[in-house]
Order: C-alpha cells, then sequence, then structure tokens
C-alpha cells in the first residue's frame, strides 16, 4: 500500500518522509515532560531537597516542550498536506490520462455518478487519510515502541506490566478490522448507486414532472440513499463495540503497572525511583498509542479506495496503433465482428453478446441505411464504427485499414457523428459549433450555421450566435440543439458521415429544414444514416436491416420491399404511423 502511495507521490514523496520526521519529533517532545516531571516527583517522594530553582527550570522545559510540540506538529502536518495534495494531482492526473485511453463507450457505462465519486469524493477522503494516517500513524507508532524498549532497560517487569492493556486492544481492533473488510465493498458500492441515482433523479426531473412519476422516482432515490444510509450504519454498528472497547483499554496502561508494581515496591523488589519513572513514561505513551491505532482502521480504506482507483487504471485501454489514416479511400468493411457488453453476475464479469458475426461492406461516397427494430443493434453498430467500443472478434476496417491500426484522432478526422443526443457545453454556440474544427474563422463557423440552417433561431438570440447555451444545452430546444451538432459536422468536413437518429427531435415543420441540413452536410461523402422513418431513406444505395444483432439481409428500398418480411414490416408500420399522423391532425382541426 505505502509502495502505492509513494508511486503516485512522485516527486514529492521526500515531503512526506519530511513530514513524518517533523510529526515524530513532535510526538517525542510530548514524551519529555513526563520524564522531567518525574525528576520533579522522584525526589519529593524519596524525601530528598529540592530547591525551587529546580523545581521552575522542570516547568520551563515543560512548556517549552509543549511549544515546540505544537510548533512542530503545525509545521509537520503542513507539509503532510502539501505532499497529500501533490499525490492526489498525481493520482487525477493519472486517472484523467486513463480515462482518456479507455473506450468511451465504457466511460459512459460507468455513469456520472461513479465518475464524480471516483475524481471527488474518494479524492478528497484520500486526502485526509495521506494528510494524517501515514505521518501522524507512524510517528505516534514508533515513539510508543521506543519508550516501551526503554522501559525494559529501567525494569522488565514492570514493563511488561505496562503493556497490560495492548493485547485486549489489539484483538478488539481486529475484530473491527474483520468486520470492516467485510462490510467495504457493499458499503462503496451503495455509495456509488446512491450518487447515480440522484444525478438522474435530478437530470430526469422534467420528464418525471411531465409523466406525473415523482412517487415512482422519488420512491427509488429515497430507497437508494435509505439503502446508503443502512449500510453505513449497519457498518458503524458492527464496529462500535470493538472500537469502544480499544478505545477505553488502551489509554489505561497504569492499569497492572500501579497496583502490582506497588507491591513490587513494598515488597523490595523493585526500586521506587524506578517504580515512579515507568509510570510517567507508561503514561506518556497512553495517547500516541491511542491515535496510532485510531488509525489502523484507516488503512484498509485507504488501500481500498486506491486499490478502486487502480482497477480503473488498470482496465483494458482502446486498441490503437500510433499511425496516421493511410487507408485507401473511404470504404467502410464490417467482417465478421462480434461484440458483446460487458456485465457483472453475481462475483463474475460475463459478455452479454448483442452483435453476432455481422459482415458488411459500405461503398464510399454512397448512402447506407441501417434500419431494424428498437434494439437490433443499429446504434451498436454506428458506435462501433467510430470505436466506441473494441470488437470482441472481427473487424472494422476504412479503406482497407483497420480502426486499431491508427490513432483515435486520426480515426476522428474521417468521420463526423451525430447522435440523436448531441451535448452542448456551456459557452457560446458559436464555440459549440466551432468545436468541429477549431481552427475555423467565424466567417467559416457563421457559414456552417446557415448551411445546418440555424439562422432562423440564431437571429431571434438576444446575442445571437454569441448567446451562451447554458448547461448541457438547455437554452435550446431538441431540435435546435441536433442543428448546431449538425453544423459541427459541416464544419469539421469529415469524408465519413454518421447519423444516428440525427432528426429524432425534429417536428414536422422543422423537419425539412433538417433535411436540407442534412443533404448539405453528405453531399460526396459517405454516409451511414441509422433511421426509424423509413421514408427518410429510400433514396439510400444501400439499405441493411438488422434484427437481433445481425444482419439479415441488404439491398435497395424496392428489392427489401420485395424479398424481405422484416423490412416489409416495417415499412407498412412507418407508413401506417405517417397516415394516423396525418388522420390525427384532420380530426383535430
Amino acid at each position: 500500500m505505502f509502495e502505492k502511495v509513494l508511486l503516485y507521490a512522485g516527486p514529492h514523496k521526500g515531503t512526506l518522509y519530511r513530514a513524518t520526521l517533523v510529526v515524530l519529533a513532535s510526538v517525542c517532545l510530548g514524551v519529555v515532560p513526563f520524564v522531567l516531571g518525574c525528576q520533579v516527583i522522584t525526589p519529593l517522594v524519596m524525601g530528598e531537597a529540592v530547591t525551587a530553582g529546580f523545581v521552575a527550570t522542570r516547568t520551563a522545559g515543560v512548556l517549552a516542550c509543549l511549544l515546540l510540540q505544537a510548533v512542530l506538529y503545525a509545521h509537520g502536518l503542513e507539509l503532510s498536506h502539501k505532499a497529500a495534495y501533490h499525490t492526489l494531482f498525481g493520482l487525477r492526473t493519472a486517472l484523467q490520462k486513463k480515462f482518456e485511453d479507455l473506450p468511451l463507450g465504457v466511460v459512459q457505462e460507468k455513469g456520472t455518478g461513479t465518475v464524480k465519486k471516483l475524481f471527488v469524493d474518494d479524492m478528497d477522503s484520500l486526502e485526509v487519510l495521506l494528510a494524517h494516517s501515514l505521518p501522524e500513524g507512524i510517528a505516534n507508532l514508533m515513539v510508543p515502541v521506543a519508550v516501551i524498549v526503554a522501559m525494559f532497560f529501567v525494569d522488565w517487569r514492570l514493563a511488561l506490566l505496562s503493556l497490560a492493556s495492548i493485547p485486549p486492544s489489539l484483538v478488539a481492533m481486529m475484530l473491527m478490522y474483520r468486520v470492516g473488510m467485510k462490510k467495504m465493498g457493499p458499503y462503496y458500492m451503495a455509495g456509488q448507486k446512491m450518487n447515480n441515482t440522484i444525478i438522474e433523479y435530478v437530470n430526469g426531473m422534467e420528464v418525471v414532472k411531465v409523466f406525473n412519476r415523482d412517487a415512482e422516482s422519488y420512491a427509488r432515490l429515497r430507497e437508494d440513499v435509505l439503502g446508503y444510509r443502512d449500510m453505513t450504519l449497519a457498518w458503524y454498528k458492527a464496529a462500535w463495540p470493538s472500537m469502544a472497547v480499544y478505545s477505553a483499554l488502551l489509554p489505561c496502561t497504569v492499569i497492572l503497572t500501579l497496583p502490582v508494581g506497588a507491591w513490587l515496591v513494598l515488597a523490595g523488589r523493585v526500586a521506587l525511583a524506578d517504580f515512579i519513572l515507568v509510570l510517567c513514561l507508561s503514561l506518556s505513551i497512553g495517547t500516541p498509542l491511542l491515535k496510532s491505532l485510531g488509525f489502523l482502521p484507516t488503512l484498509p480504506q485507504l488501500n481500498y479506495k486506491i486499490g478502486a482507483l487502480e482497477q480503473v487504471l488498470d482496465a483494458p485501454i482502446l486498441k490503437q496503433q500510433a499511425m496516421n489514416f493511410l487507408g485507401k479511400g473511404h470504404e467502410i468493411v464490417f467482417d465478421h465482428v462480434t461484440f458483446g457488453y460487458e456485465k457483472i453476475q453475481g462475483q463474475e464479469i460475463i459478455v452479454d453478446e448483442v452483435i453476432h458475426d455481422v459482415s458488411l461492406t459500405i461503398p464510399a461516397g454512397k448512402k447506407t441505411a441501417l434500419v431494424g427494430p428498437s434494439g437490433s443493434g443499429k446504434s451498436t453498430l454506428a458506435k462501433l464504427l467510430v470505436h466506441y467500443y473494441d470488437v470482441q472478434s472481427g473487424q472494422i476496417s476504412i479503406g482497407g485499414q483497420a480502426l486499431t491500426d491508427m490513432r483515435l484522432d486520426a480515426l476522428n478526422a474521417e468521420i463526423s457523428y451525430v447522435a440523436q443526443d448531441q451535448y452542448l457545453f456551456n459557452t457560446t454556440l458559436l464555440e459549440n459549433i466551432r468545436l468541429g474544427r477549431p481552427s475555423a474563422s467565424d466567417e467559416e463557423v457563421w457559414q456552417a450555421a446557415e448551411k445546418a440552417q440555424c439562422l432562423e433561431f440564431l437571429q431571434k438570440l438576444p446575442d445571437g450566435i454569441h448567446t451562451l447555451a447554458g448547461d448541457a444545452g438547455k437554452q435550446l430546444s431538441g431540435g435546435q440543439r441536433q442543428r448546431i451538432s449538425l453544423a459541427r459536422a459541416i464544419l469539421k468536413d469529415a469524408p465519413i458521415v454518421v447519423l444516428d437518429e440525427a432528426t429524432a427531435h425534429a417536428d414536422p415543420e422543422n423537419e425539412e429544414k433538417m433535411e436540407a441540413a442534412i443533404a448539405a452536410l453528405v453531399r460526396d461523402k459517405t454516409l451511414v444514416v441509422i433511421a426509424h422513418k423509413l421514408a427518410a431513406v429510400t433514396d439510400a444505395e444501400q439499405i441493411a436491416v438488422v434484427d437481433g444483432g445481425r444482419i439479415i439481409a441488404t439491398g435497395n428500398h424496392d428489392d427489401l420491399l420485395q424479398r424481405c418480411d422484416t423490412y416489409r414490416r416495417l415499412w407498412q408500420a412507418s407508413e401506417e404511423s405517417v397516415d394516423w399522423q396525418v388522420r390525427r391532425e384532420k380530426e383535430d382541426a
């Protein structure tokens, strides 16, 4: 565990060493007043003469030690906190770099709550452990050990008596440790689940209100919050008895030393001066022992949290080579591709296969549509094409070059991917569009916005294209956000365009504008379209019918109507929905 901490501390581990030494000196100074007190008490008990100057000197020494102890302790914590924050910086940086290398789909599957907990909550709790547990825990353990060794040099019998409270305290500590390790995993899982649910509850509040599902949504939120509460209380409840035992017993280092030691003195077996010295030294180690063992339960937490972070850091990264795009043309080939999502079942991670041995060639410069029932695997194929995930078997290539044989940024330069839900950053709409090509001028951004049919609503905004999009683009409607995303893609001008339900949020009035924007985007490009509205893809040179994660038929619209039952049913359902909308509009009129 200490190796892990020092690994991420990097060049600042020397600061952690210095912090430990300074805190160690501070704890040592806490023992000195007891020794000085012994020097005053012993001659008084022995009936020897003691001058006022002698007492004053020892008293001044006690005050000086206490003052210096406080100064050194503060300085030690200052150093340890600096080391802790630099260590956390190293951890956060390593985690951020790892997230950049992970498949994007894997990051999305983890959920916002889990990612937030990793980067914020777990990191913040590690700061306390790193800044206090390591320097203070080590220092407060080493000093009592040194004092106990010194007591053995004074009188081994009295030293053994001073250790009497430690064995039962350690037993209680081990019991608490065992309980904590059993419940630690479920406790952190409950915390992650609660975080995800809270974020989902807040993000989905609009839908919940509109469809009157407040009770159901709140019930789930309440259930997960109560689950986290119950798990926390169960953990503490199991640990409290052991914690009470060692907290009460451990500081009582004189529990046997005082009565038995006094008997030994009366029996003439131990010198009174030695007895007083051992008593004073025993009293000096009670607080450091309690602090050191109090930090021990935090060490498994430190180990667990770093382990959880490293579990993410050790996850398989996206397969890619440090190569540019070298493909000849932009023909896309799915060659016996199989893919499944990983999920946890019991104690095992299994793969739920959703794409089964798919082979498909998408001609360059042509329009290919992927159609099929909901859940058939259309969007998964699109995400595999833009390398959201690595395939389990088979290969996807562009122009003869496998996706895994090029850098992800090189692949991204060749593909514009417009999904159903596009994220807008809380900056101006101009800058949101410029993400498509950061080097583009304002004039080029305006031209892309015009081609994407954005000017109509941009002119109505108070600051036009310089209007802030709001958090996640909340200042715009769904259709407006999609047109901004189309403007991004137009500005990017990549040779391959993938549209995943790009007109899903378009109302009938704006659908024509969206189609015009798409026409401007895809001219002379390799186009892959995923759509439920089959009328929008009847002009496609190739239509691939996806069902159950397999390509069951390919051809043009007329051909598939003749020979593919699944496509025929989809077409009929699409036509009936159009007729239903027309009839409904007439009835409303």
